[in-house]
């Protein structure tokens, strides 16, 4: 199976549609094999060890993205081949304050998908202290260095449960950077 015939199921399957995610949690079709694609922890793309260069490339294949147990696929409607995801396959870039009151943080990950961290999208830290960010489905972002200093900066010490950590809230949701060593 090549890109190039992926590239082209997608864009079949996309013509005249308005601009969003295929439906990948329905489809199951029967596994093709691995392609010798490659997503490094730092968001980057490879196929056949050379980057991609073009973003919206990236997006279209990542807008196919499944995971399923500890294993990623790019699937179509009729083809479900295996690729290899270092860390995560996504990179949590940005945020902002979406209102004064500074109640509602919007995230954008490096594949500019934009939204509010809630429950529905919730930031998660891993046994070995990463954080991560849930975007769709039981894809993930990993929250990139800068972002996480600027969250240190903004939350606040929190003595409640198990100790001291570091909180902030979104949405009406508390969010911790972790255990506060003391």
């Amino acid at each position: 199976m090549s890109l190039e015939k992926i590239s082209a199921q997608i864009s079949d399957s996309q013509q005249g549609k308005a601009k969003k995610m295929p439906p990948v949690e329905l489809w199951d079709p029967p596994f093709c094999g691995d392609i010798d694609l490659e997503i490094k922890s730092d968001g980057s793309w490879f196929y056949n060890g050379t980057v991609f260069k073009r973003l919206s490339l990236v997006k279209l294949f990542a807008s196919v993205l499944k995971k399923e147990d500890d294993k990623y696929f790019l699937v179509t409607p009729v083809e479900k081949v295996g690729i290899v995801v270092e860390d995560a396959p996504f990179v949590l870039t940005q945020w902002q304050w979406l209102d004064e009151q500074k109640t509602q943080m919007q995230v954008t990950t490096n594949l500019d998908d934009s939204f509010i961290l809630n429950t529905e999208h919730p930031l998660e830290v891993s046994e070995d202290g990463g954080l991560y960010v849930t975007v769709r489905r039981n894809l993930q972002a990993k929250v990139h260095r800068n972002v996480y200093y600027q969250w240190v900066d903004l939350a606040r010490e929190d003595n409640q449960g198990n100790g001291a950590e570091l909180v902030f809230f979104s949405a009406d949701c508390r969010f911790s950077l972790g255990q506060l060593e003391g």
